[in-house]
């Protein structure tokens, strides 16, 4: 009633006709003697900043199960680790549960439990679908949800086959990788600290790929770029698995937080950077928002801003830091192949050096996950054929007498290639007479050779104990988490006595290691090469793929350089015909690509790319060296059928034959900035190779050979000169049958002048 009174009285006063409608002169007025302001001269607190909000969702294939999770057998429960950020608070979430039943399992009519860190979620039905396929949506509540959280999965039905074998395929649930949490919460003001780096920029908590954004001044130059590309890779690092991509702005500030690097007193968005004399990292409220923050980056020079940018890649910043002069440091060199995540092949290397710390050599019971060991390698180690590389695995089965050793066996693969199924006991007829009569068998360690095209840039070695019981086991035994299955800390993978050396250009050795950019995992003898003129896309491009650079060796590019446009001369010049070149650009840079391609395979003219044809010689040259397989024709055919389009090019350097040039490339700046997102599937990435790489929306990627190859790497000559004769047989075999021909004929030529002699003695001819 109340507010329908108000209402009333509100409409009424639209209608009433005002008291004082006939304007007063001011003299008119009497005077009235009031008391003087009191004006508050204390300083207004501004409006709170708003609190924005976040939306992520996190599926079970980025907790770091691609496959999901397999409940089948004796093992009916399992679980997975999660964390979020630290720098956010969540306020609703929701599960999307998505399962895989096996059709026994669901005429079981079993249901499943759930419990998020220990607190029971409910339980949902098992085969209560029509289909094989059944999704759930859960409501989970927010103060559950803490930085790291576990979520558990139970099949209650679980003790009543708890004492049936061999049910691998027969009971079986899958929770499927794309079933998520889906949060929503808000971002947290952590306060301007360089201390928290970095976050806000990127909270190693998180398990989702980061965005984060760069600003420049309006006229971007080389230097600026050079230290982005620093802290990228340093941030491809951090991010590791997760992924990270990079967003480039000219002359404005980022709605969010976010970098900006420039020289003192330039300025970004109205922003005017500190006018300083030395280096300095300074951390500021966003003007925006004031709970996002932007890192300002600045220095005078190139060797300032490197400076900077390399103190903030260290840390170690002290607690209510908002800014900080940074001083001159020497930054340490790279030497070839000495990259942190690759491998070492100067001698052996233990499995137990390469797995995680939160890994072990040791798995417990019958029902367990495969041991998995992940390594990088650098992408050209050279074997002669018939030469493999040595593994030594050595092994522990549990020595219970309820196993079934005659069934049990230790199973390797190597990047999902199938290896060898070791056994319990050694398998010759005396070892096995041996046995029968109490001696002990066991094997304990087996050599394993690795042909060397096993070996990719990224690696896994998976190990799994398949333990079966003897059909008279006790079911008490069937569970029983007592029993440890190891790995021996001394096994072993022996790379030393491979060589560095391998025929270029390869993009398939850029995808997966940025090779061979990576030689030197610091890019010292590397250039960025960008258009005079770069987009805010082709910045952005260039620093996902340093980024992608240091996630692949976990160094950062300490000692990058970039140039825009092509110099006629100078020390730019020199940076080019010193280094390899990693360059990004697009089909309306005409000058700049026209002078990048003027000696390569490939034309880009016309807003269009195509393949050069070559000369009399270059044919002649390439039938001789046996490179009879060039696809040419065929990549010029399908250049010209596809308008839109991104992908590599690369060939051999036209300043320095000794060189390499890959080239990011694309018809627009919007197909070069869906690269980034080709480059996260793994089947693209599988796709690439040659020294043309092409894709599209429709088509996926398309690849070709089209330029010659050239070998690079470190080979002694004597050793080239049969690498050469080994590649090139048939032209081997051609010359050798041209060179006995000529033997042939200059032998018949003194044979039958001798004859003659020997036939006409009184001939003086």
């Amino acid at each position: 009633m109340k507010k329908l009174t108000t209402l009333a009285i509100l409409v009424s006063a639209l209608f009433i006709t005002p008291l004082h409608a006939q304007d007063i002169a001011p003299d008119a007025m009497l005077p009235l003697d009031l008391p003087a302001p009191v004006v508050d001269t204390a300083p207004v607190a501004p409006p709170p900043a708003f609190v924005p909000s976040v939306v992520t969702a996190i599926t079970v294939a980025q907790m770091g199960q691609p496959q999901g999770i397999v409940l089948s057998g004796g093992q009916l429960q399992g679980g997975i680790n999660f964390t979020l950020p630290v720098g956010q608070v969540t306020t609703n979430a929701q599960l999307s549960l998505n399962l895989k039943v096996s059709p026994a399992m669901a005429a079981r009519n079993t249901t499943m439990q759930l419990m998020l860190n220990g607190q029971p979620l409910g339980t949902v039905p098992l085969g209560a679908a029509e289909s094989d396929i059944s999704r759930f949506q859960l409501d989970i509540p927010a103060a559950l949800m803490v930085s790291s959280n576990t979520i558990s999965f139970k099949i209650n039905d679980g003790d009543a086959m708890m004492c049936q074998r061999d049910l691998t395929d027969k009971y079986r649930v899958t929770i499927l990788p794309d079933s998520a949490f889906s949060l929503e919460g808000q971002a947290l003001d952590i306060g301007s600290d360089l201390s928290h780096f970095p976050r806000p920029f990127f909270d190693d908590m998180q398990m989702t790929p980061a965005t984060i954004t760069f600003a420049f001044p309006a006229k971007s130059t080389a230097d600026t770029i050079s230290a982005a590309a620093l802290v990228s890779s340093w941030m491809g690092i951090q991010a590791d698995y997760r992924g990270v991509s990079f967003a480039a702005l000219r002359d404005r500030l980022p709605e969010q937080n976010g970098i900006l690097i420039g020289h003192p007193g330039e300025q970004i968005g109205g922003l005017t950077l500190p006018k300083v004399t030395q280096p300095t990292l300074t951390i500021i409220d966003n003007p925006a928002n004031p709970t996002y923050k932007l890192l300002l980056v600045v220095g005078k020079d190139e060797n300032a801003l490197r400076a900077a940018a390399w103190r903030l890649t260290r840390g170690n910043f002290a607690l209510q830091t908002a800014s900080l002069p940074v001083d001159a440091e020497t930054i340490p060199q790279s030497k070839p192949y000495d990259a942190p995540r690759w491998i070492q092949t100067d001698r052996p290397v233990k499995l137990s050096e390469l797995i995680r710390k939160d890994q072990s050599l040791t798995v417990n019971g019958i029902w367990h996950d495969a041991l998995r060991v992940a390594f990088r390698a650098a992408p050209d180690l050279f074997l002669w054929d018939g030469e493999t590389i040595p593994l030594r695995i050595g092994y522990r089965f549990p020595s219970e007498n309820w196993i079934d050793e005659n069934r049990s066996w230790l199973s390797m693969t190597m990047n999902d290639t199938f290896l060898h199924n070791l056994p319990v006991n050694k398998q010759g007829a005396l070892e096995t007479l041996w046995h029968k009569i109490g001696g002990d068998a066991r094997q304990e360690q087996f050599d394993m050779p690795l042909e060397p095209y096993m070996i990719y840039g990224d690696n896994q070695l998976s190990l799994y104990f398949n333990i079966v019981p003897k059909a008279s086991a006790p079911c008490s035994v069937l569970l029983n988490n007592n029993i440890k299955s190891r790995i021996d800390d001394d096994s072993w993978i022996d790379l030393s006595h491979t060589r560095h050396f391998a025929l270029l250009p390869n993009l398939s050795y850029f995808v997966g290691a940025s090779f061979p950019f990576t030689r030197l995992a610091d890019y010292s003898q590397t250039t960025l090469l960008l258009p005079e003129k770069p987009t805010e896309t082709q910045i952005a491009t260039m620093l996902d793929m340093a980024a992608r650079s240091g996630n692949a060796t976990g160094t950062a590019l300490a000692h990058n350089r970039v140039v825009l446009g092509i110099p006629s001369a100078g020390s730019n010049l020199e940076l080019l015909r010193d280094r390899d070149v990693l360059a990004v650009t697009d089909l309306s840079q005409h000058s700049f690509n026209d002078a990048l391609m003027k000696t390569s395979p490939f034309v880009a003219h016309n807003n269009m790319l195509s393949v050069r044809e070559p000369t009399q010689w270059e044919k002649i040259q390439r039938w001789m060296a046996g490179d009879w397989s060039a696809d040419g024709v065929d990549a010029d055919r399908y250049f010209s059928s596809n308008e839109s389009w991104r992908g590599f090019v690369s060939f051999r350097s036209p300043w320095s034959p000794e060189r390499t040039v890959v080239t990011a490339m694309s018809s627009n700046d919007d197909q070069l900035s869906r690269l980034h997102g080709d480059l996260t599937s793994a089947r693209i990435n599988a796709g690439i190779r040659g020294d043309a790489a092409i894709i599209t929306n429709e088509n996926g990627v398309r690849s070709f050979r089209v330029g010659p190859q050239y070998p690079r790497g470190e080979m002694p000559t004597h050793l080239m000169i049969i690498w050469y004769a080994n590649q090139h047989s048939g032209l081997l075999a051609i010359l050798g049958l041209l060179f006995a021909c000529i033997l042939g004929l200059a032998l018949y030529a003194v044979l039958k002048r001798r004859a003659h002699k020997r036939l006409n003695p009184d001939d003086n001819e």
